[in-house]
């Protein structure tokens, strides 16, 4: 028996692990064996940065929207992906971000502070993140349209390439 929401076009979201404010970190998702998200500039209004962090090799990256590299991200983590690894337990969970990377701290509910310092110990290099940034930027410029659509219930046209749950006559 199928349930309601399998049987819609529209995704199940699940509620965040704690309320987070979203001036700072506008977009976090795990996706692509990746922590990744855009990131909001304390300098300039009009900057942001999309920052990764990859699953397993902790490898990252950080730049702006318009291509310029990061100049915090030189050997360790910036205060942007900082600001990401925090906003993202927030979002899913230390347990679930520390799983989905899979980062061991010997905890049950790992803090931000504690996965950053399990991925520091372990030297992550950095990555170059010019194949990264136009993908996860792009998938939160997507993220914002949805924003401006009216409530619906009727299928969207760019969500019809899901596999139909059951056989239809």
């Amino acid at each position: 028996m199928l349930t309601q929401w399998e049987e819609s076009s529209t995704a199940r979201v699940l509620p965040p692990a704690r309320p987070r404010k979203l001036a700072k970190v506008p977009f976090v998702e795990l996706a692509d064996g990746r922590l990744q998200g855009v990131v909001s500039s304390g300098s300039d209004v009009e900057r942001v940065y999309v920052s990764a962090i990859a699953a397993g090799d902790y490898a990252f990256a950080c730049g702006t929207n318009n291509n310029r590299p990061c100049g915090g991200a030189r050997g360790s983590f910036c205060n942007h992906i900082l600001a990401l690894l925090g906003e993202a337990v927030l979002q899913y969970g230390g347990e679930r971000v520390a799983r989905y990377l899979r980062v061991d701290t010997g905890e049950q509910e790992p803090t931000a502070q504690q996965l950053g310092a399990a991925m520091r110990a372990a030297r992550p290099p950095a990555a170059d993140g010019k194949a990264v940034r136009p993908q996860v930027f792009s998938r939160f410029l997507r993220h914002l349209a949805y924003l401006e659509l009216a409530p619906s219930n009727a299928p969207l046209p760019e969500l019809h390439w899901f596999p139909p749950t059951r056989a239809v006559a």
